[in-house]
This record gives structure tokens, C-alpha cells and sequence, in this order.
């Protein structure tokens, strides 16, 4: 004998097929509070990485003029440029950075480079190097100051100077 298949179980099985508009919902909501926690967490990462790169470049730079210095006996470079360069090392083309930063951003960041007090000679005594963010806020917070001693210096609020705090 043969048994009739029972209607209401197969309405409960078509039901139970997808989901309801409810439940998609609640998925989308649950993505975008997701979303709405991490978005600003990542934000903030990217500027701390863009802030220690910024610092390591500045390093870098300072590390270049002492060696373009040594190298060739005319003081400081006269532009952030002459230390960038590929192909034989010249004076205006030493191949000590890369030209990305030698063209000064990098990183979310602008550099700006400052050959100061030339002696009798045209050779550069002394420079200052500040770095500042492309956009505050999301590219970076904080401003960068360095100049031929090396010592790194930071401000929160505005352009970075001398007498602003070591990092």
C-alpha cells in the first residue's frame, strides 16, 4: 500500500528553502557594524605605518648627506634631488635615495629640504629637513623636523621645528 505524502510537509520544506528579507538583513547589519569597528582601526594603522616610514626615510636622507658629503668634499647637497640619480654617481645625480623620494613624497608624506649657510665656497654647511603629512588626519598626524645633527623631531599641530621634541 502506498502512502499519500503529506502536503504540510513539503510547505514546510519549500519554506525553510531561502532566507527571509529579516534575516538578510540582520546579516547586512551585522557586516556594516563589522565594518564600522574595523574601518577606523585600519585608518589608524595605515597612519602609524605611514608615521614610521616617514621616520625611517628621514633617517635615510640624513644618512645620504653625510655619505654625499664624505663622498664628495662640497658640503650638503644644494637639492633633495642630487642625492637620488641612477647610472654613474655625480654630485647632481649620487644615487644615494631613490628618486620617488628624492622627488620628495613618499609615503603619504611631503619632504621639504633646505640647504643652509654656505661658506665662502658654495658648500653647504648645515640643512633642514621637514616632513609634513599629504592630508592631516589621514595620511598622517604628526610633523617631522630633522636637519645635519640627526636628531629627528616631531610636532602634532603644525610644521616641526628645532625646537620641537625628539622622537
Amino acid at each position: 500500500m502506498r502512502c499519500k505524502p503529506n502536503n504540510s510537509a513539503r510547505f514546510r520544506h519549500q519554506a525553510s528553502a531561502g532566507f527571509s528579507l529579516i534575516e538578510l538583513l540582520i546579516v547586512v547589519a551585522i557586516i556594516l557594524i563589522i565594518a564600522a569597528i574595523a574601518i577606523p582601526n585600519f585608518i589608524r594603522a595605515k597612519i602609524s605605518a605611514n608615521e614610521a616610514a616617514t621616520v625611517a626615510n628621514m633617517r635615510y636622507i640624513c644618512t645620504a648627506e653625510v655619505t654625499y658629503s664624505t663622498t664628495y668634499s662640497i658640503g650638503f647637497s644644494a637639492a633633495l634631488l642630487n642625492l637620488g640619480g641612477t647610472g654613474a654617481a655625480t654630485s647632481t645625480s649620487a644615487g644615494l635615495i631613490d628618486d620617488i623620494l628624492a622627488n620628495g613624497i613618499r609615503s603619504g608624506y611631503q619632504y621639504s629640504y633646505v640647504p643652509t649657510f654656505p661658506d665662502p665656497y658654495g658648500k653647504f654647511q648645515s640643512y633642514t629637513l621637514n616632513a609634513q603629512p599629504q592630508n592631516v588626519g589621514s595620511t598622517g598626524q604628526r610633523y617631522f623636523y630633522t636637519d645635519q645633527s640627526g636628531v629627528i623631531r616631531q610636532n602634532i599641530t603644525t610644521v616641526a621645528t628645532s625646537a620641537d621634541s625628539p622622537i
